[in-house]
């Protein structure tokens, strides 16, 4: 607009990069979930939340909410959560007619809006950066307001499910089957609570608490689980 070299534009971006170190955090949490995603880390966290919630009349609906939580813990995200796992559960929500499409799509995007609120939330990171708080205390401050949230989807997820008549999907498959979905999913979501206590403890910066993330989801789908291939890497 100024009639400037477009050259500028991008000089003037990396020199903010430079200077705004806590900026790098964005694209490392994203990376982080998509490694996560690429694995079968995903894969065992939606078996984890399907046996808890799976039981519960829409039950598909609720494990749809229950992920969100989890994906977002560790991508801070709404738009990583609804492309990456959102996108998965509306493929299981809709096969052979289980949900209306239209519905699968609202609850994911809805359920979505947990990432910016959950730490390690992006929009707080911008935030932190423009007004000099503190990461931490933000991320603190929006674990309360998430699960509220995630409480509400779940209560109107089984009202919709009872008033439209949708079908549960069997019985609770005992604590045992949970436990032994929880073991599994266990490294997995150790990358979101390495990211929250290490950065309230003060242990490691939003930046490096990021760039730990990425380096276990890494090393669980690669060595773990082995789950990652170059293609997908």
């Amino acid at each position: 607009a100024a009639g400037l070299d477009m050259g500028t534009a991008a000089e003037q971006l990396l020199n903010g990069m430079y200077t705004s170190f806590l900026l790098l955090a964005i694209p490392l949490f994203v990376l982080a979930a998509e490694f996560m995603n690429a694995g079968s880390i995903m894969d065992r966290l939606l078996r984890f939340c399907n046996a808890i919630v799976g039981r519960f009349r829409g039950g598909l609906a609720q494990v749809n909410v229950v992920q969100s939580i989890v994906f977002a813990s560790m991508s801070g995200s709404a738009l990583a959560d609804a492309a990456g796992s959102g996108k998965l559960m509306q493929t299981m929500m809709t096969k052979d007619g289980k949900y209306p499409p239209a519905y699968a799509a609202a609850l994911t995007t809805v359920s979505s809006v947990i990432g910016p609120i959950l730490p390690p939330s992006i929009p707080l990171v911008l935030y932190a950066l423009v007004s000099d708080a503190s990461v931490g205390f933000l991320f603190l401050a929006g674990v309360v307001p998430a699960l509220i949230l995630t409480l509400c989807n779940l209560g109107a997820a089984y009202y919709v499910a009872r008033k439209r008549g949708y079908a549960t999907r069997g019985k609770f498959p005992g604590w045992g089957a949970v436990a032994l979905a929880f073991a599994a999913s266990l490294p997995g979501l150790l990358v979101a609570v390495i990211i929250l206590v290490g950065i309230l403890s003060g242990a490691f910066t939003a930046t490096e608490s990021a760039a730990t993330a990425v380096a276990r989801a890494l090393l669980i789908t690669v060595f773990v689980y082995r789950s990652l291939s170059w293609h997908n890497f």
